[in-house]
């Protein structure tokens, strides 16, 4: 963490209690819960006797002014643990004697600002007052300690910079978001939808967006096809067996779903690895075999606690771009080459920028420190070869093996999880997969997983909200909307339409009686890229008048001119970020 992002996180903290005071004096018989500084900005969790609603937000923010006016000092104490619990008992703050009682240390940390009180281990602002810019964003309701049979505790998000200048850029920022978030623009594009009828975290994909994702999918085939991988598919259910021997029934149990089939407990799967792996070790492999890279578009389905679902973003089931390589320890180093060269190409057609994480050996985790280390390894110095920048997360790494995650960058500069790379010692030892080397010797196989997008649901998520749904022409589920201006129109409108279809243009009629502005405005709304009016007068020139979707008005044109000016834009483009 840099100095400044260091500095940023003491301010968001400071401001985080300026904030709970503020509700202390408001709202009597509050208590209070935790408060951290998190990316942008920081909440506070209450447990209060009445609810706070958005009215209330200037109220608190205006007595947070008066606090930071006052400039009180954030005073350290460092008391007894058994001395601190007594005293917030004595408050009546059971969540601060929670947590103190969980903590080891014989000795904590309090700080005082004007009477506030506050368990914490800092550090904190020199006083109140230097907290300039600051703003309280919204409520939300969240369990204690995230636990669903706990109390639900009110949570208040906000957010504070350095200087004006810099909150009124993130508010605006934050005003964007609002109307790129995919689930406004999934209902109003008519991509997706999800119902509580059928199941939370469960994606129904329209017509529309199924265009969009199959456009997508048919882009990953190909790829993967031109870089040798074999296609495979799997079965969605495997017995417990399975999941015993790979090791996700201990490692990974709480996310997993499970059911009984004539008294044989099986499992929907989580993963698509074990299956790759039964695909492999069908027959004896020799060294010359190697690598064999199996790639699947494999759906699983993963528990996630209700209160974090999110639209496409966090789902219970999706879709990855799955591959697994298997291949000897002489050849990891190229694999992964390879790989992140797929991922670099992937990211410049989708107009992602991105950021890299290197993530260690987690607490509990299979296989050997030394494996991990070469693994580990590896990783690291591909990604030195290819002179990209990357930040250690220590700890981060799944259960089987270390792995580089991408964060892909949107138009907003907030990050996404995207592609991950996974170097696997332990798996193929578990499931006693073997090959023959040049010497006639039984030889274990590395293994990689690999997936260029993630999930499919997450990646179309951001994909939607960095192009504002306004998508490049090559992934437009409607590429062309045919708008005749009246009804004598109408049978033109469909020449031109059959035209652009026999050219392989997704197109679309507007067959309504409605206005012609009426028209115009609702293809624009649906952000189709082109527009071709036509009337009486175009029917009688054989023209087109071309209207972009940016760009407004073109003139008029032969449909043969149109289509070679669209044919350019019809396939991606690495040069112009897929436009």
């Amino acid at each position: 963490m840099t100095t400044k992002d260091t500095d940023l996180e003491i301010l968001r903290h400071s401001t985080s209690h300026v904030m709970a005071h503020a509700v202390q004096e408001l709202f009597p018989g509050v208590k209070l819960g935790i408060g951290p500084a998190i990316e942008n900005g920081f909440y506070y969790d209450f447990d209060l006797p009445q609810q706070i609603t958005p009215e209330d937000l200037p109220k608190i923010e205006a007595k947070m002014r008066e606090l930071i006016k006052k400039e009180h000092k954030f005073e350290r104490q460092e008391i007894a643990k058994e001395k601190a619990i007594a005293l917030f008992e004595e408050r009546g703050e059971k969540y601060k004697a929670e947590l103190l009682k969980e903590i080891e240390a014989d000795k904590v940390s309090l700080y005082k600002s004007g009477d506030f009180l506050d368990l914490c281990r800092g550090p904190h602002l020199e006083h109140t007052g230097q907290i300039k810019a600051f703003k309280l964003l919204s409520i939300a309701g969240a369990y204690w300690h995230g636990i669903e049979t706990n109390p639900m505790m009110q949570r208040i998000y906000g957010t504070v910079f350095p200087s004006q200048k810099e909150l009124d850029e993130h508010l605006k920022n934050l005003e964007e978001a609002k109307k790129r978030d995919h689930r406004k623009l999934g209902r109003e594009l008519d991509l997706f939808s999800i119902h509580e009828e059928a199941g939370t975290g469960l994606v129904y994909w329209h017509p529309k967006g199924a265009v969009l994702r199959g456009i997508i999918e048919d882009f990953l085939k190909a790829e993967n096809k031109k870089r040798g991988y074999e296609f495979v598919t799997i079965p969605h259910l495997a017995k417990i067996d399975l999941w015993n021997t790979s090791g996700h029934s201990n490692y990974y149990r709480e996310n997993m779903y499970f059911m009984k089939i004539d008294e044989q407990e099986y499992v929907v799967k989580p993963m698509n690895c074990p299956g790759h792996i039964l695909i492999f070790k069908r027959k004896t492999r020799s060294y010359r075999d190697l690598p064999i890279r199996y790639f699947e578009l494999g759906t699983v389905y993963r528990y996630e606690k209700s209160g974090v679902l999110h639209g496409l973003l966090r789902v219970r089931g999706f879709t990855q771009d799955d591959a697994h390589i298997f291949c000897r320890e002489d050849q990891l180093e190229a694999e992964i080459i390879d790989i992140i060269d797929f991922i670099i190409f992937v990211m410049k057609v989708f107009g992602f920028e991105f950021r890299i994480n290197l993530s260690t050996r987690p607490e509990h985790f299979a296989g050997t420190p030394e494996s991990w280390e070469r693994a580990t390894a590896v990783l690291e110095k591909a990604l030195q070869d290819h002179n990209l920048p990357f930040e250690i997360d220590a700890g981060a790494g799944v259960f089987y093996g270390p792995k580089i995650d991408v964060k892909l960058k949107d138009s907003l500069g907030r990050e996404w999880q995207g592609p991950t790379v996974q170097v696997d010692f332990n798996l193929p030892a578990r499931f006693d997969l073997t090959y023959t080397d040049e010497n006639g010797q039984q030889k274990t196989p590395v293994m990689v997983h690999r997936a260029i997008l993630g999930s499919l649901e997450r990646f179309i998520g951001a994909l939607i909200e960095n192009y504002g749904g306004a998508f490049p022409v090559w992934l437009a589920p409607v590429q062309v909307a045919v708008l005749p201006i009246s009804e004598k129109s109408l049978d033109y409108a469909e020449k031109i339409a059959r035209e652009l279809h026999d050219n392989n243009v997704r197109v679309e009629v507007d067959r309504r009686g409605e206005k012609i502005g009426a028209k115009i405005r609702d293809a624009q709304m649906q952000k189709i890229p082109y527009m071709l009016i036509v009337g009486e007068k175009e029917q009688t020139s054989g023209t087109v008048a071309v209207r972009e979707r940016a760009r407004g008005d073109l003139g008029a044109k032969s449909l043969r001119d149109f289509l070679f000016d669209l044919k350019s834009k019809m396939s991606y483009n690495v040069a112009n970020d897929g436009g």
